[in-house]
């Protein structure tokens, strides 16, 4: 599944650990910068944050390829943006008006012009549209 949407440090972790642990990062952290461990203990921050499994992907996937055994600093992105131009981009491939679109994701309606016309339309399963 591709998640060319998201900032590249999201789409990274929601390659590993999947979409929701990726935003509820962004959600709980975006615009910091946070250390990920090389392990996690059960009472760790991102263990409360995305859970258990997803946690254990996420530090298993920072951990390799780097020689740092305590974990490693990465700056999390807001992820608000993407958020809103999935959401957009979900509204107008329903069929939804560009207005609409625009107000359910919180942009201009130019917004949901521009991306309309790039043909950046995802169905429910965040594929790109082959065919319209």
């Amino acid at each position: 599944m591709s998640y060319s949407w998201l900032p590249a440090l999201l789409a990274e972790i929601a390659e590993v650990a999947g979409l929701d642990a990726a935003l509820a990062l962004a959600a709980a952290r975006g615009g910091t910068r946070v250390r990920i461990p090389a392990q996690a203990d059960d009472d760790h921050w991102l263990v409360r944050c995305v859970g258990r499994k997803a946690a254990d992907a996420i530090c298993i996937h920072f951990r390799q390829g780097s020689n740092r055994p305590r974990g490693v600093y990465v700056e999390v992105p807001l992820g608000r943006a993407a958020n809103a131009r999935r959401v957009m981009a979900q509204a107008l491939a329903r069929g939804a008006s560009a207005a609409e679109a625009a107000r359910a994701a919180g942009m201009t309606e130019r917004s949901a012009y521009r991306m309309r016309r790039r043909g950046r339309l995802y169905t429910e399963d965040r594929q790109p549209r082959l065919f319209d």
